[in-house]
């Protein structure tokens, strides 16, 4: 038996569908957190919609569409990067989950340039929050908080799922350095890459409901 298999199971596939299976659960409990607020911004979207639209307006599109595009880019690396394990290619394993992880933290740096403009603008939700001059007189500024509430919740919230997710990946990136990671096993890539898809995905819901509200 594989040294990678741990007593309890059978073998290394047995293991392998037990660790997915487990995966699957955990991220359906995050779907159902996620669902949550999901839930929560289309009953305010409802109920205060040009408020809503006013507040899309105040955030940076060109912004959004790059962290959007260096995140699908990132969920291609890291496939690529679990092909490359699958193929006992150490070197393209390595260099993949190395550029992901460079991804993830451009990503969340543009998110922390993000988040420092709208302090600096006053669109935290607070007593200093501000529309300044040049909002939509017939719109509510406190509906419009709203919006920048749900918006700084989701997008936080997700941005914490992307630390983790960057630290796993580091993680496993040195263990691949370190030759952990075979054709004959790779469980650990694999499941990180299931994790990081789900936080990508979440970004691919938020992006057109923040962003592109017309």
């Amino acid at each position: 038996m594989s040294s990678h298999v741990a007593h309890h199971f059978d073998d290394a596939s047995q293991q392998f569908d037990a660790a997915r299976l487990g995966m699957w659960i955990f991220l359906a409990t995050e779907v159902l957190f996620f669902g949550g607020l999901f839930t929560g911004y289309a009953y305010y979207r409802t109920l205060y919609t040009p408020a809503f639209i006013e507040g899309s307006r105040h955030l940076d599109l060109v912004l959004g569409t790059i962290n959007t595009a260096v995140l699908l880019l990132s969920s291609f690396t890291i496939v690529l990067a679990i092909r490359g394990a699958q193929t006992d290619n150490r070197r393209a394993t390595i260099a993949l989950l190395a550029a992901t992880i460079v991804l993830g933290t451009v990503f969340l740096a543009i998110k922390g340039y993000e988040y420092s403009v709208k302090f600096e603008e006053h669109h935290v939700p607070g007593a200093s929050f501000s529309l300044g001059e040049t909002h939509d007189e017939a719109v509510e500024p406190r509906h419009v908080e709203m919006f920048f509430a749900l918006y700084f919740g989701m997008t936080g919230l997700h941005a914490v799922h992307m630390i983790i997710g960057v630290g796993v990946v580091a993680v496993v990136c040195v263990l691949a350095w370190r030759g952990h990671y075979t054709s004959q096993y790779y469980t650990p890539l694999e499941i990180t890459g299931l994790y990081w898809h789900f936080v990508d995905v979440v970004w691919v819901f938020l992006f057109p409901l923040l962003y592109l509200i017309r």
